[in-house]
């Protein structure tokens, strides 16, 4: 992968090399590229020089920075990008110089095109071979989300428990070794039947009224060993 990054560097280094050094030579009949305006290039082609700032240098040059500013952050778009301004705007000068000249030929004496434009068209064409070679960036991955598994120890990591979720008895841990559940059924009334109220009920003492269980006085109902109480007649 550094390979790859490094061999399509320096050959999108070398296309805008060539891009920027192209405007300075031969371009059509002796003329050099920096020697035509912008603005002939969606006007027409006329014999007016450029102002300064305002040849068809000033796309090139912008191709190279994104050039470098490409290889810098290591972007394919923007070297591609590079390539496609260099080239399209060589084209674009090609159609206008072959409208106004009618011929677009290549000939011995210095007439035609010049050595300029092939510059120009090699510089893209290696701006968009060393997009092509270098890897770009290379993707993070992304670790994937693994449930919670056992600690150290064999322990079960914590995760909160979810307030809806109804706690067991014993514990979210798990019943104890060697518990078993009651399995005695709960006791339920017996439903009323005829003949209950004949049952012999069975109490003690102790679960009369304390007037009832007060001790008699001697002469009531006679004394252990005496005989019963005489009952007085009206008047004594």
């Amino acid at each position: 992968m550094i390979f790859r990054n490094v061999l399509g560097s320096l050959v999108a280094l070398v296309g805008a090399a060539a891009a920027v050094y192209s405007p300075f030579r031969n371009w059509y009949d002796g003329r050099h590229g920096s020697e035509y305006r912008i603005q002939d290039l969606f006007n027409g082609i006329t014999a007016t020089k450029p102002d300064a700032g305002g040849s068809i240098l000033i796309p090139f040059a912008f191709a190279a920075l994104l050039t470098l500013i490409g290889i810098l952050l290591r972007s394919r778009m923007l070297v591609t990008l590079a390539g496609l301004i260099t080239i399209g705007f060589t084209v674009l000068w090609m159609v206008r110089v072959g409208i106004a000249a009618h011929t677009l030929a290549i000939s011995s004496n210095g007439r035609g095109l010049g050595l300029g434009v092939g510059d120009a068209l090699i510089g893209g064409v290696l701006m968009l071979l060393g997009a092509g070679l270098m890897r770009g960036r290379r993707a993070h991955a992304v670790a994937p989300r693994t449930e919670p598994g056992p600690g150290p120890g064999g322990a079960t990591a914590y995760e909160p428990a979810s307030p809806y979720a109804p706690t067991p008895p014993y514990g979210a841990a798990g019943p104890a070794p060697g518990y078993e559940p009651d399995a005695t059924p709960p006791a339920v009334a017996r439903p009323y039947e005829p003949g209950d109220e004949h049952d012999t009920l069975s109490f003690s003492s102790a679960d009369l009224p304390a007037e009832l269980t007060a001790p008699e006085e001697p002469g009531e109902r006679g004394e252990p060993g005496g005989g019963a109480t005489r009952a007085r007649p009206p008047g004594e």
